[in-house]
């Protein structure tokens, strides 16, 4: 990156773009139109396209096993698996006193993360790491969850989703005392391209105290200590 700007490459051929993994922005690209279509007619419109791709690829909509499938399709996307691009669904949370003067490291471990390639609309699997120093609020641990949860149900790059949580945690606490760490497989790297099984992916964003080698290392201790 240089001077704020990701770094940019020429490729050699279609191959080289396609596999290439970059992001362009700390925030999901969409654009400032998305939410005036109803759900309900984004999923018609998602139903009739995705059956117009099924049939380019010869598929026979009218075997019973095949002809639900655009709806299930379009369903599946609005509803679940890209359900956090509406910020209509971005958890509530409700902050509370930290009254039993707790000033140690939370960590809450272990996180599912299931999320979509950007670029090849494949699965991204994983866990995520998460960890604070009350700033004199505490969150419900649930609402951890929900928030990793909410910023994986969209399409993504691993990079943005965890400065994203990251972000949404130091917001949310009113602390810049706070780490995110995610362990992912990719299954646009197992599934296709090189199809590699074994790889995966790390990223880590740490803040405030986090800083510091010896609180980032007793993080990694936490996160890495057997059950």
């Amino acid at each position: 990156m240089k001077d704020g700007k990701p770094n940019t490459k020429s490729f050699q051929n279609d191959d080289d773009f396609n596999d290439e993994h970059y992001f362009t922005s700390i925030e999901t690209p969409i654009r400032s139109d998305a939410f005036e279509i109803d759900d309900e007619i984004k999923i018609e419109l998602i139903e009739k396209r995705f059956r117009e791709i099924m049939e380019v690829l010869g598929l026979d909509l009218s075997d019973d096993s095949l002809k639900d499938t655009p709806k299930r399709v379009a369903k599946m996307y609005v509803k679940e698996i890209f359900k956090g691009l509406d910020p209509r669904n971005k958890p509530s949370v409700t902050l509370f006193e930290n009254k039993y003067k707790f000033n140690q490291m939370l960590v809450e471990k272990d996180i599912s993360v299931y999320s979509y390639c950007e670029h090849h609309f494949v699965p991204i699997i994983g866990k995520a790491h998460v960890a604070y120093y009350s700033a004199g609020k505490v969150v419900g641990l649930s609402k951890i969850n929900r928030m990793v949860q909410y910023y994986s149900k969209r399409p993504q790059v691993q990079e943005r989703l965890t400065v994203q949580i990251a972000n949404e945690m130091k917001e949310m606490l009113q602390t810049e005392d706070v780490a995110v760490l995610i362990e992912a497989d990719h299954l646009c790297v197992a599934s296709r391209g090189v199809q590699d099984v074994s790889s995966s992916t790390v990223t880590s964003s740490y803040h405030g105290k986090f800083l510091n080698p010896q609180i980032r290392d007793e993080f990694l201790r936490y996160v890495y200590s057997e059950k």
